[in-house]
This record gives C-alpha cells, sequence and structure tokens, in this order.
C-alpha cells in the first residue's frame, strides 16, 4: 500500500488550487486524477472578478484565460430583458482552458501529479484505486467535482424530490453570435430552469442549462426539451439556432444546488462542489472551488489533518450567505411570474443586478 501525508482527489480548479498552496509551502501531497487528459467539463465557464483576484493570487492572468472581459449582465424572459454593468470585469473560459492552466501552474510550483488514476471508494483514511491498488493517507482533499465517491457521497436528500440537471450545447463563434452575446452574461429565465450564455476564449458559445428532471421527461428528450426552451423564449431560440452542428448535449445528473457540507469525517476535507453547490445561475461556482483549496491549504498548513473539520465548519458558514441568497434567486426565476416581474424591477432599477452579483460572491 503506498502512503501519503496529503492525497487530493481531482485535479479541477478545487484541487489544483490546493495543489499549488501545499507546493510553494513544500508540504508533501500527491494530486491523483482520473482523466489522463484534460477535458471539458460541463460548466458556465463564467469566472467573476472575485475568482479573477483568486487566480492572480496563484500566479495565472486573467488575460491567459480570455483576452476579452465580460461587462455586463443581462436577464431574459419571454415578455422583457433587463442588462446592466457588473460590479467589475469578469471573463470566460472553458474548463479545458482553465483546467490546463491551473494543472501546468500547479506542476511548475513543484506539485506531485498523476494522472489517469480513478478512485473507485473511500474507507477511512484509505482510497481505492480503480486498478485494485490502495493509498493510506494521513489528510484526504475530496475535490471531485460533481461526481460522488462512494465511501463520502453527499446525501442523496440533497437532490431534492425533483432534481436539478445539466445541459450543455455549444454556439458557433462568429459575427452573429458576437451581435447577440456581445461582452455579456446573459442569463435566461424559463419555468423550471434557466439558461446561461457567455462567450468563451475561441469565440464560441457556451450555453449551459439547469432544469428540473420533471421538464425534461415530459418534453421526452433532451433535443425535445431545447425545441420546447426555444419555442418558449424567442430570444433564446434565436440563440439556439446558432448551435454548431452535430454537436452532442453534454449532460449531468442530480446536481444539489443549496447543499452544503457542515460537518466532515477526521482527517478529511472537502473541497468545491463536494463542499457546497451553489445555484450556477449565481457564477460563483469556480470561484468557491478555488477558494475552498487556498482555504483548506491555509487549515491544513497550520494544523495538519486535525484541521479538517474545523475548515470544514468554518467553509460552511462563508458559503451560509450567498448560496442562500443564489437559492431564493434560483427559485424565483423558475416562476414565470416573478421572473417577469424582477426583469420589470430591474429595468426601473439597474443597480438591482450588480447588487444580487456582489451578494452572491463568496
Amino acid at each position: 500500500m503506498r502512503r501519503t501525508p496529503a492525497l487530493i482527489v481531482g485535479g479541477g480548479p478545487a484541487g489544483a488550487s490546493l495543489a499549488i498552496c501545499l507546493a510553494r509551502s513544500r508540504m508533501p501531497h500527491l494530486l491523483i486524477e482520473r482523466t489522463r487528459e484534460t477535458g471539458d467539463a460541463l460548466c458556465g465557464g463564467f469566472m467573476s472578478w472575485h475568482m479573477l483576484a483568486m487566480l492572480e493570487r496563484l500566479g495565472i492572468e486573467g488575460a491567459a484565460l480570455n483576452p476579452n472581459c465580460i461587462t455586463h449582465v443581462r436577464l431574459l424572459t419571454r415578455d422583457g430583458m433587463a442588462e446592466a454593468p457588473l460590479p467589475a470585469p469578469a471573463r470566460a473560459a472553458s474548463r479545458f482552458r482553465l483546467d490546463s492552466l491551473m494543472l501546468a501552474h500547479a506542476a511548475k510550483a513543484g506539485a506531485r501529479i498523476e494522472r489517469g488514476i480513478g478512485v473507485r471508494a473511500i474507507d477511512g483514511s484509505v482510497a481505492r484505486l480503480e486498478d485494485g491498488a490502495e493509498i493510506d493517507a494521513e489528510a484526504l482533499f475530496l475535490a471531485s467535482g460533481k461526481h460522488d465517491t462512494r465511501g463520502l457521497a453527499r446525501p442523496a436528500e440533497a437532490r431534492g424530490d425533483d432534481p436539478t440537471l445539466g445541459l450543455r450545447v455549444r454556439l458557433l463563434p462568429g459575427s452573429a453570435l458576437d451581435r447577440l452575446v456581445g461582452n455579456a452574461i446573459e442569463l435566461h429565465l424559463t419555468r423550471d430552469g434557466y439558461a446561461g450564455l457567455v462567450r468563451q476564449e475561441d469565440g464560441s458559445g457556451n450555453l449551459c442549462m439547469a432544469v428540473r428532471r420533471s421538464r425534461l421527461q415530459s418534453a421526452g428528450t433532451p433535443e425535445k426539451l431545447l425545441h420546447e426552451l426555444g419555442a418558449e423564449l424567442p430570444l433564446l431560440g434565436e440563440r439556439l439556432a446558432l448551435r454548431m452542428p452535430n454537436s452532442p448535449i453534454d449532460a449531468v445528473a442530480n446536481v444539489p444546488y443549496g447543499w452544503r457540507a457542515t460537518t466532515a469525517l477526521p482527517g478529511v476535507f472537502r473541497l468545491g462542489d463536494q463542499a457546497g453547490v451553489i445555484p450556477s445561475l449565481a457564477g460563483e461556482g469556480m470561484a468557491i472551488a478555488t477558494a475552498s483549496g487556498m482555504a483548506a491549504a491555509e487549515a491544513y498548513q497550520s494544523g495538519g489533518s486535525a484541521a479538517a473539520q474545523s475548515f470544514q465548519r468554518r467553509f460552511a458558514a462563508r458559503l451560509h450567505r450567498p448560496v442562500k441568497i443564489a437559492s431564493l434567486a434560483w427559485h424565483a426565476g423558475e416562476q414565470p411570474w416573478l421572473a417577469a416581474m424582477a426583469v420589470h424591477l430591474a429595468r426601473r432599477a439597474p443597480a438591482l443586478l450588480p447588487l444580487l452579483a456582489r451578494a452572491t460572491r463568496v
């Protein structure tokens, strides 16, 4: 059996930010990532000014992710649209670009990284790998994102009776998308869900949707659901018309929006989506992942594996307000009459959208 003082499970923003911090402090650790090559995880891709500031502290410049900034937020319903400036410039990038840069930066800092290693289960301090090998760690950092691990899975009740599904399609880059979206992040509010749209580093559109399982079941298939949404929201339909030919619909099931880990097992640090899941219309998911990695590094540096439980309580408290506010906004947006009222109020008082943006930062 292999042994390591600190085992990081997952090489996304949470695991990579932790690895960068531990490598800088010359603290022994091992990061294992199940994929051999970096993919493009289903993600909204929005990086707030808060996220960009954390990345700068880690040594990653925003312009390396995307040379273009996002300066406005746009709220759209069937009956109208409201737009306002963001509190500060943001950016958008694919997870392929972000994860590649963060892991490369971690390796350059001296992080020990092994890829193509999947964790089948965790039993106490031991990670059982898919190839049958085992790794024993004094401190285990669970940074596996939306993927649960046997032995440390998030509670089933966190998903709710009608769980949320994530769907993504890609839109063709070009003058049509530039004209429609420009330098804004768009939030299209619909019954039982919403869609977020940004332009990524290559100019393509990243259109991610969060919808209730019942809505998908009613439509029958993801393709039929897209057709329904495009008909229900003409402005969204105009953007869906730019979908890349023959592009797949990426999906992830049972996203437990609003859940937070308030307790932890001894020696186990939960990071990113394993620590808390903010409704993605807030655009703060990647910031939570990065913030959790940096906070866990600080806690581990000062208290070792014994700091896991106090870290989890403090980080859950840090997430409480933004997750609560984002959850309320998400539930309101699912109701057409409330969504229409929100757009009306945002038109009359444009400062409301930046205020909501600030309130949902971590």
